[in-house]
């Protein structure tokens, strides 16, 4: 490896100028190169033979989006890879989601890109056009190789193990069913969800993570001594949710309750744009408030959380809120939209005369209700008498017939048939995903390993399969994408963004490319 080729891009701009007076041509490489193999040594010799200066810019590991445990290899690894080729003059590293300020620096005379992006619709990302105006603004033009397309990412899944051996099993099992353009028949479905109208009805929550690293025992009481590092609030419970939908459907809006808190009423219409919120101000309810404390895992990204401190409403305040304007609210949206998502977290917001006026007026029902530790035990989905489809757990999959011991799948047909409903799941964990359509039943594994934080991957999971059933997509296949998004959420700190469409589609791409 030549150090002196790994250049920062301010560094490599006033050397552009340089070129220029040189009549150099300056020609520019963009991408992961997380496994350099055959086709990138082809992809870059086709490009080094377009100019005289070969820079390849490579995207820094917190902006590659193709996955938890992606990339494979760390940045200096793989900027090492390139410049310990003789025909690559520079390389930098891109630190942003995009090229655009890359281009910006290095200015190109020839920006080339694979044949692939010949048909700027392949493109996920949608950021072809853009690029190339960047790259015609400062009189360059694009030039796509005509070489073989190889797979950085099939290699990685196939051969380092870079995900779970069941995985990969069950991918080749649906490039099977669906042919080889899977990938394709999936991007189509989501963009489907894009003329849905979605109404969100449920219980608010507000997440406050508060950072802290454990000293030890306090010599007096044995009680946990802690040292504050810093503190970051998320929008939870129907706001996660939400934000979530509102990433793939054309209209979303929450409709819920909150209390007089101003403060609190402020972070939620600033951080849940574009979602339409027709949120009831009342003063004898409380906006549920969960404070978590947590330490990172010395060894691993995980956080582990050391206790929680819940604000709620209590069963003597339920009495005296008045849901009037609530009911009111409920009465004027629920028949405008194509599909009502509950989000049942017991907490006082859904009472028995909400719960039956949304099943009599949704069109098309999706619920999901929660058994936390605040309300174990009476949060229970049968206090539902339909659902068109429904996201449970374990536990609650268990709690409306007691202690059976009946096997996962059989309780999963009971709870279906009990709810006449077409779609149902339960998800469990690190094992996946069991998904049932009528009489067909699939399972799917756990996409990733790699967790930071599992709160909020089951709303993550049920949004995407409340979208997928509504589109009446086959079962596996929701349950891939409901999956996918659980384990994009898990890789992210509380709720503190919602999962993306183009994430979404580039990580289903990873895993289905065996």
């Amino acid at each position: 490896m030549k150090d002196d080729k790994i250049i920062d891009k301010k560094n490599f701009l006033a050397l552009r100028q340089k070129f220029r007076k040189e009549g150099k041509k300056v020609v520019l490489c963009h991408g992961v190169f997380d496994l350099l193999h055959y086709g990138h040594i082809e992809h870059l010799q086709e490009a080094r033979a377009q100019g005289d200066i070969l820079v390849v810019s490579v995207t820094a590991a917190k902006y590659v989006n193709k996955g938890p445990g992606r990339p494979y290899f760390n940045d200096n690894q793989r900027m090492a890879f390139l410049s310990s080729l003789e025909i690559v003059d520079y390389v930098i590293l891109s630190e942003a989601v995009t090229v655009h300020e890359i281009i910006k620096y290095v200015q190109p005379d020839i920006y080339v890109k694979g044949q692939e992006y010949i048909v700027a619709a392949n493109d996920i990302t949608g950021n072809i056009g853009s690029e190339q105006q960047i790259v015609e603004k400062y009189g360059g033009k694009i030039y796509f190789t005509k070489g073989a397309i190889y797979s950085s990412t099939k290699l990685l899944n196939n051969f380092f193990g870079a995900l779970p051996e069941n995985v990969i099993e069950k991918s080749r099992y649906l490039r099977e069913k669906y042919g080889v353009n899977i990938t394709k028949q999936i991007h189509n479905m989501v963009e489907s969800f894009s003329d849905l109208r979605v109404l969100v009805i449920g219980d608010i929550i507000i997440d406050e993570y508060v950072f802290c690293n454990v000293q030890g025992l306090t010599t007096k009481d044995a009680a946990m001594s802690t040292r504050y590092d810093f503190q970051e609030r998320y929008a939870g419970g129907a706001l996660a949710i939400a934000r979530h939908l509102a990433n793939f459907a054309g209209k979303v809006t929450l409709l819920s309750m909150m209390g007089n808190e101003s403060n609190i009423s402020k972070y939620i219409y600033d951080i849940m744009a574009p979602v339409e919120c027709r949120i009831v101000q009342e003063p004898h309810f409380i906006t549920p408030m969960k404070k978590r404390y947590l330490k990172r895992h010395p060894l691993r990204q995980e956080y582990e959380k050391l206790f929680s401190v819940n604000r709620l409403l209590d069963s003597d305040s339920i009495r005296m809120v008045k849901y009037d304007n609530f009911y009111r609210n409920l009465d004027q949206l629920i028949s405008q939209y194509d599909l009502v998502v509950v989000c049942d977290y017991g907490h006082g917001l859904l009472n028995n005369y909400a719960i039956r006026k949304i099943e009599k007026d949704a069109k098309y029902l999706a619920v999901n209700c929660q058994a936390n530790s605040s309300n174990f035990g009476m949060n229970i989905i049968t206090k539902y008498h339909r659902a068109n489809c429904f996201v449970v757990d374990e536990r609650e999959l268990h709690l409306p017939f007691g202690q059976s011991t009946d096997v996962m799948d059989n309780l999963l047909k009971r709870l279906n048939k009990k709810l006449d409903s077409e779609y149902a799941w339960v998800t469990l964990g690190a094992n996946g995903a069991l998904g049932l359509n009528n009489d067909e039943q699939t399972q799917i594994p756990a996409v990733t390993l790699h967790v930071k934080d599992t709160v909020g991957a089951g709303d993550a999971f049920y949004s995407l399969a409340a979208l997928g059933a509504v589109k009446k997509m086959p079962i596996d296949l929701i349950t891939l994408l409901s999956n996918v998004a659980g384990a994009i959420k898990t890789n992210l700190v509380g709720n503190s963004k919602p999962v993306g469409k183009i994430d979404l589609l580039k990580f289903v791409n990873t895993i289905l490319n065996v």
